[in-house]
């Protein structure tokens, strides 16, 4: 059994937070061929290896004569926080940090069979190899030295936590703000449609951009309102202006979102290129190749 002051437990959790950070940040490195600074927080921390160390050493604390109870333990214990986690952060930031929808076995892209069966040999490893020598060296150190530096540690960690935890809600509000733009322009482009076929003119079923669309239906309207004037088009003009003042607005607010130009939001997406969304797949596919120039 574990008899660990409030502490040390915290010690352990930003102990276990930095290893983490380290295995998976040299993990996605050397799989993507580049350094990437894994994981939410700016800094060298990935609280859900935190998080799930902690789980680990608890619910493997009544099988600890047991290895195999100890690897179901942490099959199942590490399932259920991996998938909470996920449900959690995909509900607040609408993005999904990990995706295993491609992996076989796997319920909802949140988890799957693979990694569950891999967090029990994680848990045995942390518990019979790994977390030994991490608790003689913890207890090792005088309290008083021990408590300064995770008053330290807490407080660094929190403010990183708050900036990262807002620079992930920011991110959030320019993906739907992006998508807000996108919806508005195929409304202007329908409307246009309809004005351009009031006139009896065909409409053609072009595939360019949708923004490049609608610059060729308002320059026809323009090219058909001088060809007669007073005609049909003249009580739409003022309509038509209209749409034109917000196409223009639409466009340039969706190019500025798409800019990313927040150093924070930049990195959240640069750390986490398997980053996905389903509601909001187009503009974030926009904001990681534009986060990949700057």
């Amino acid at each position: 059994m574990y008899h660990y002051t409030v502490i040390q437990w915290m010690f352990f959790f930003y102990f276990y937070c930095f290893f983490g950070w380290c295995f998976e940040s040299a993990y996605v490195s050397i799989k993507n061929r580049h350094p990437v600074n894994r994981g939410f927080m700016r800094g060298p921390f990935l609280p859900l290896y935190g998080t799930g160390a902690i789980m680990m050493l608890l619910v493997s604390m009544p099988f600890q004569d047991n290895l195999f109870l100890v690897y179901v333990a942490g099959c199942i214990g590490a399932t259920i926080l991996e998938y909470v986690t996920g449900v959690v952060m995909e509900a607040l930031f609408k993005v999904r940090y990990w995706d295993y929808s491609n992996d076989r076995f796997n319920f909802q892209g949140h988890i799957c069979l693979g990694s569950s069966l891999a967090w029990g040999f994680l848990t045995i490893f942390m518990t019979e190899v790994l977390h030994k020598p991490v608790e003689r060296m913890v207890l090792s150190i005088p309290s008083m030295v021990l408590t300064i530096v995770t008053c330290i540690l807490t407080a660094g960690i929190g403010a990183d936590f708050a900036l990262s935890f807002k620079a992930a809600l920011d991110l959030k509000d320019v993906l739907v703000k992006m998508e807000q733009a996108k919806e508005e322009l195929a409304r202007i482009q329908k409307r246009l449609d309809v004005i351009i076929a009031v006139t009896g003119e065909d409409i053609a079923n072009r595939k360019e951009d949708i923004a490049e669309s609608i610059e060729e239906k308002l320059e026809k309207l323009r090219v058909l309102s001088q060809a007669e004037p007073g005609g049909r088009l003249e009580s739409m003009r003022e309509e038509i202006s209209d749409l034109k003042a917000r196409y223009i607005r639409s466009r340039e607010e969706r190019r500025r979102l798409g800019d990313l130009r927040d150093v924070f939001q930049r990195a959240l997406i640069r750390s986490h290129p398997s980053m996905s969304s389903q509601r909001f797949r187009e503009a974030l596919e926009e904001l990681k190749k534009n986060s990949r120039k700057k």
